[in-house]
């Protein structure tokens, strides 16, 4: 009798739990959507892809190294191919590293997910602005195929020094088109997405592993 009393009591406890999480989550979904809506109707995500395309140094996917592709994949999204914008097993690893920090110190997005905060979201570390980034990512992973994706990154993504896209940035600080860089090159530009002012190759000399 007792025993059962117990594992009552834990079941209630742990009902609570969830209703509070609940309750403490469902304010900020409904604020990220609100944020999604707000910025897709300001501009469609097809007429914003179709923007980005219109880049004077935009670079279709097989202008894109073999190398700088495998090299980003490993950097930032190793499951890219394998899930549909969303790696719980990235962001629960992410989440949990932030409650040991006590703060909001990593984000575990996916590039899909970076793509869509790239097309329409400030860097701002807000739980809102990551619910947001989920909904555009969903329809960019419905509508799009994964090479169309990682294009649109590669052409979009923040290098340092004001260069958006692969291209911009190969130009900018090598003086080379992406097809030239070189592996170092690639390695070094991979880098600099992580931190674009800190780690761009005219600041971070480190060595790269």
């Amino acid at each position: 009798m007792k025993n059962k009393i117990v594992r009552i009591n834990i079941l209630v406890l742990v009902i609570i739990g969830l209703i509070a999480g609940i309750v403490k989550i469902s304010p900020v979904v409904f604020t990220g959507y609100e944020m999604y809506k707000k910025a897709t109707e300001t501009m469609s995500i097809q007429d914003k892809i179709e923007e980005i395309k219109q880049k004077k140094d935009y670079i279709t996917f097989d202008k894109i190294p073999e190398e700088y592709i495998k090299q980003v994949l490993k950097s930032e999204d190793r499951r890219f191919y394998y899930h549909f914008g969303f790696d719980p097993i990235s962001t629960a690893r992410a989440m949990a590293n932030n409650i040991i920090a006590g703060s909001y110190s990593q984000g575990g997005s996916t590039i899909t997910q970076q793509l869509a905060k790239n097309m329409y979201f400030s860097f701002e570390k807000k739980y809102e602005r990551k619910v947001a980034e989920l909904f555009v990512a969903y329809h960019l992973e419905k509508e799009l195929t994964k090479d169309e994706i990682l294009e649109l990154y590669c052409n979009i993504a923040y290098y340092g020094e004001g260069c958006y896209g692969l291209k911009e940035a190969a130009k900018h600080y090598y003086g080379v088109n992406p097809l030239k860089l070189s592996h170092a090159q690639i390695k070094a530009l991979v880098w600099t997405i992580k931190s674009p002012n800190n780690y761009n190759p005219h600041v971070y000399r480190g060595s790269i592993a």
